[in-house]
Formats: structure tokens, C-alpha cells, sequence
């Protein structure tokens, strides 16, 4: 496999036109992509994947587990092969690099800590300005040999012998429960992850989809996850959902364009994921979800989007959990609302890619909507927006998505500086808005 190449920055513009019509397949789930290739990289045996994202992000991930080792073999458009180690990484003689994504590499610390490796983690300028303490230290206090950067990237890890924990993040993140989940595999004794708030649970599914022993517990409004190591994992095909992130996009472009009728198949409705879908239905969306059967332990469906008259909402802050990355595309759709939304408890925006709670308000006052920040939350004023405006993507591949579905409904459009990052989690975004009937303008 090759490194991946970083463009020139591009520039793009959307306009108002006509009403989005037709029938989208979903592109595969981001995290379910990421954990197939990590999950087949540890397992003996060969693992057989359809559907994987073929994004920037994910093919970091493929590109990291083949230099440890793995044997990574793309078969056909979204199918792949994973050919495993049996839970022993190989050390790679120069640094992995992520690019921009955050989930591949702090879930890879996990694995490779757990993997008996030693290796060195370096990505873009963006992903280098985000906390990676929140991983590396529980990875320490299981015996991890780490050195970090200020608790930010570069990390350099080196094998080491590692023992169960009994760990409460003090952050409610899907990442943090993962890492040392994976840890936890080449551990001694039961680790304990316990969730005061649940987050999505990929993890768990597809451990148990590769064979692991572990079990979740509710514990009053939480859940206690126990893996016991070390135990090995056995290859297994996985069949990735679509990715409701992704889904996000086009949802929201047809409930604010009047007129416009979709339907986006293979939708992934797990629970952890859908408090967009459960938000907007509060706001008046005409949502109707079709079953479809299952993927890889996953229920999915078909979903019908037609454009509606929202109402203003106050989102409580419980529900970020299950809607993190959908924050930017919620706040386009408050924008074109009835009334004063308020969304609530947002500080862990601040931690993405971008600060996304600084950079989505910017994004709406830019084109001529109402909204600011009060402490955490995101206060926004919706009615007519203008538009007209451009947008600082600062490197934020879902800024620049929101902003381009803006401009679809906006009286003067939207322009951003760059979506070359767009790469990052839908490389089809730009084709299949087009083939939508959204009017988009991409600059040389």
C-alpha cells in the first residue's frame, strides 16, 4: 500500500436550484470500517470485508495494519481482504501515520499496546493539536510503555506487558472504551470499562462478531463492559452498515429544500447513533424508516427524507453521545427552523477536528443567520438564512460538508476555502449530492 498524498486545497460554492430527488446508496460506516480492519489485522485467519469506506481516514487505518504486519488486499470497490497475526503485531521500522484521523489512531494505541508492538503515531497538523491523554493514560495505568507530546501526537509506544484495569472515563467517548477493550486483549486478567454515559457500541458488537468473550452489563443508567485476557479472535466476514454520519448530509439538504423527496438505503439504525434522526424528528422532519435486515450485528433500513417545516428544539445534553459528529449539519437545519433553538453541553466539540462549537456558530453568522455561544451551548435563531457567505473549513471535513448544505437552501448559496478533507469520511459527497440535484461549483 501507498502512503496517502494530501492535496492543494480546493475551493467550493453551492447554490439554490431545485428540489433533491432520488434514491442514495450510503456509503459504509466510518467506525464499523475502521474496526474490521483492526479487529482482521488481530485475528487469525482471514477476514472478508464488503462495503468498507474507501476513505482517506480508513485507508490510514488499512495502511497502518499492513505495516505491522497484516496482509491488506483490496479484492474489488469496498471489498477487502484482512489476513490476521493471531494478536502479535509486527514492530514497523518507521512511523504510522493517520493523517487526520482520530479514531484510527487512537484505537490503533489500543491494539498495537495490546499486540505486544512497538511503534511510533504522527499525523497532520490537525490531528497533532488533539488530546490523545485520554487514551494514552489508561493505556499507562495498564502497563503501557508510552511517551507523548504533551498528551498529543507524536506518541511513541513501546511493547510491554500489560494488566487488566477497572477504568471510568472521565469523558463519555466510544474511542476511550475501545482502545482499552483492545488493550484488554493481550492484558492479564478481566479489565472493566464503565460508562456513566453509553456510548456507541461497535466495539462490543464486532469483538463478539470475531469471537471474544465479554459481557454488558446495565448499571443503572450506565453499563460495566468485562473482557478477561488475553484471548485471541477468529477471522470472520463483515458486511459494513451505512454510515448515519454520512446520511446526516443528505437528510438535512432535503428537510430544508422545498419539494425535495429522498430515500437513502442501508441507513444503520443502532441506538447509539441515531439521536440526529431522534432530534430531528422532534423538530416536525418527515422521517419514515423502512427495516432492511441486519449487517454484521447491525440493524439497518431504508430511510425517507421529504422536506419539511421544522420547529426549533432544545436538545438536552444527555443525547451528545449518540449525535456527536452530527452537531454542524443539526445546527444548518436549526438555522432554517421555526424559533430559538438551544443545544445544549457541546465542550466536547471543542476537541474534534476543529473547535466545531467556535467554528459551527462562525459558519452560520458568516451567512447571515443568528446564533452564538452561551458557556457550552449553541444558541440559534431560525427563519430566512441568506447566505452568501464563505466559510473557514480550518481542516474539518464535516464543517465543510455543513456549510455546502447550507448554501443548497440559502437565499446567495455558500462558499468554503477547501474540501479536500471531504476525503477524509465521504469521498463520494460532492457525486452523489450532484447526482441529487444539488448545485454544486468546485474551483481548479
Amino acid at each position: 500500500m501507498t502512503p496517502i498524498s494530501r492535496p492543494a486545497p480546493r475551493a467550493a460554492r453551492s447554490q439554490p436550484l431545485k428540489p433533491l430527488r432520488g434514491q442514495l446508496i450510503t456509503p459504509g460506516d466510518k467506525s464499523v470500517s475502521h474496526r474490521a480492519l483492526i479487529l482482521g489485522a488481530l485475528a487469525n485467519g482471514t477476514t472478508r470485508i464488503s462495503g468498507l469506506l474507501e476513505s482517506d481516514d480508513v485507508l490510514a487505518t488499512a495502511e497502518a495494519v499492513s505495516r505491522l504486519g497484516a496482509s491488506v488486499v483490496q479484492t474489488g470497490p469496498g471489498n477487502w481482504t484482512v489476513t490476521g497475526r493471531g494478536g502479535r503485531f509486527r514492530s514497523p521500522d518507521t512511523p504510522l501515520d493517520f493523517g487526520n484521523s482520530g479514531t484510527g489512531v487512537r484505537l490503533m494505541m489500543g491494539a498495537v499496546a495490546g499486540a505486544g508492538a512497538s511503534a511510533h503515531f504522527i499525523g497532520d497538523s490537525s490531528l497533532s493539536s488533539r488530546p490523545m491523554g485520554r487514551v494514552t493514560e489508561p493505556l499507562m495505568q495498564m502497563g503501557a510503555d508510552i511517551t507523548a507530546n504533551g498528551g498529543r501526537l507524536p506518541v511513541q509506544l513501546n511493547a510491554s506487558i500489560l494488566n487488566a484495569i477497572d477504568y471510568r472515563p472521565p469523558v463519555a467517548s466510544a474511542q476511550v472504551k475501545s482502545a482499552i477493550l483492545l488493550a484488554a486483549l493481550g492484558a492479564s486478567g478481566e479489565t472493566i470499562v464503565r460508562e456513566d454515559h453509553a456510548t456507541r457500541d461497535h466495539t462490543e458488537t464486532m469483538l463478539k462478531l470475531f469471537g471474544a468473550g465479554l459481557t454488558v452489563e446495565p448499571e443503572g443508567g450506565a453499563r460495566i463492559i468485562r473482557l478477561g485476557g488475553p484471548q485471541g479472535l477468529t477471522a470472520c466476514d463483515v458486511d459494513v452498515p451505512g454510515d448515519p454520519s454520512s446520511a446526516a448530509f443528505a437528510t438535512i439538504a432535503a428537510l430544508i429544500i422545498p419539494g425535495s423527496d429522498l430515500t437513502l438505503s442501508r441507513v444503520m439504525t443502532n441506538p447509539a447513533r441515531t439521536g440526529l434522526y431522534e432530534a430531528l424528528g422532534r423538530m416536525g422532519a418527515d422521517l419514515s424508516f423502512t427495516p432492511a435486515g441486519q449487517a454484521s450485528g447491525e440493524h439497518i433500513a431504508d430511510l425517507r427524507v421529504r422536506a419539511s417545516q421544522l420547529s426549533a428544539i432544545d436538545l438536552e445534553a444527555d443525547i451528545a453521545p449518540s449525535m456527536i459528529d452530527e452537531y454542524p449539519v443539526l445546527a444548518v437545519a436549526c438555522a432554517f427552523a421555526k424559533g430559538t433553538s438551544r443545544l445544549r453541553g457541546l465542550a466536547e466539540l471543542r476537541a474534534k477536528e476543529s473547535d466545531r462549537l467556535a467554528a459551527t456558530c462562525a459558519m452560520l453568522t458568516a451567512n447571515g443567520a443568528t446564533a452564538r455561544i452561551d458557556g457550552d451551548d449553541l444558541v440559534i435563531t431560525g427563519g430566512v438564512v441568506p447566505g452568501g457567505g464563505e466559510v473557514i473549513t480550518r481542516g474539518d471535513h464535516r464543517m465543510a460538508m455543513s456549510a455546502l448544505v447550507l448554501g443548497m437552501a440559502a437565499r446567495g448559496g455558500a462558499a468554503v476555502d477547501d474540501i479536500t478533507m471531504i476525503a477524509t469520511s465521504y469521498p463520494a459527497f460532492m457525486d452523489d449530492m450532484s447526482a441529487l440535484g444539488a448545485r454544486l461549483e468546485v474551483g481548479q
